[in-house]
């Protein structure tokens, strides 16, 4: 087992003797399960989201970060309380897929409707329907700090779907365009968002439809992220496949390039590339964004 003074995982900072306590609690409560544990962490370390509601997911994210690690001993998982996978589960019927490919021009189809499909929303399911037969990535369940957008067109036509979810803890090229230092990272990753799915439905031929949702969404988020998760937005990033796509419609909404991931993995640790190789495209929210964004003070 490791014996650093200090452990970094998931954005936090503990001391050694926290881990050992933390060891203790689950040796001396051998009945908790993962998501007890993961309940208790929050209780005491006040780990809430700006509406009160205790971060378990975050809380069982570390758990799972501090056994690969550093080896810490959690109760296995209990067979009958795992969720089904979400291939598995009964497909989501598509509602309102046209006859016939919608082949016109931007103009026509405005005002394009954006709905916000929150987890009460009854358009949740058929846009995650849409994203998981569609995308070329397919899309499990999003958890965490998200928002899923379904566009529509005026006649409530489905058009595209975007996900945006948590930004991914380390970048070389998105870090080295913020300029920050890990402190500074840790402290304001939080006001980085990843544009991580993107779909134009694949009956929808119409010029311009994408740089124009990828010109829109920034501004959208501003607005949203803020009312539905309490937290200003100052950067959204995104990835884009190399050899797949060329970030045409990223260029032409106005992001920015700011170089190539290495195509390793989040877990990989041998420096070895396992991953297709994607563009960094990154979008600043307002003047106030600041370079970098440690000295720019994200509040």
């Amino acid at each position: 087992m490791a014996t650093d003074p200090v452990i970094r995982a998931q954005g936090r900072v503990l001391a050694w003797a926290e881990f050992i306590a933390l060891q203790k609690l689950i040796d001396e409560h051998p009945g908790w399960s993962r998501n007890r544990i993961g309940a208790e962490l929050c209780q005491s370390w006040g780990w809430r989201t700006w509406n009160g509601q205790l971060k378990t997911f975050a809380a069982r994210s570390l758990l799972l970060t501090l056994e690969q690690r550093y080896e810490l001993r959690l109760p296995p998982l209990r067979e009958q309380c795992r969720r089904q996978p979400w291939g598995l589960k009964q497909e989501v019927p598509l509602k309102g897929r046209p006859v016939a490919p919608i082949r016109c021009s931007l103009e026509q189809l405005q005002p394009l409707q954006w709905r916000v499909c929150s987890y009460q929303s009854d358009q949740r399911p058929r846009a995650l329907g849409l994203l998981r037969q569609y995308h070329y990535l397919g899309c499990n369940r999003p958890v965490g700090t998200h928002l899923l957008y379904l566009v529509e067109d005026r006649q409530g036509r489905a058009l595209a779907v975007q996900l945006v979810g948590a930004s991914v803890w380390q970048c070389a090229a998105r870090d080295a365009y913020i300029g920050w230092e890990p402190d500074q990272r840790a402290a304001h990753l939080p006001h980085i968002a990843n544009h991580s799915r993107f779909l134009i439905l694949p009956w929808v031929g119409v010029p311009h439809l994408a740089s124009h949702l990828l010109k829109q969404l920034p501004r959208r988020l501003s607005e949203d992220w803020l009312g539905y998760h309490g937290r200003r937005l100052w950067l959204v990033e995104s990835f884009v496949e190399t050899g797949r796509f060329e970030g045409a419609a990223y260029q032409a909404a106005g992001w920015l390039e700011v170089g190539q991931t290495t195509g390793r993995t989040r877990q990989e640790k041998q420096h070895c590339a396992q991953a297709p190789r994607k563009s960094v495209w990154v979008y600043p929210l307002g003047s106030e964004f600041g370079r970098p964004l440690g000295q720019g003070g994200a509040r």
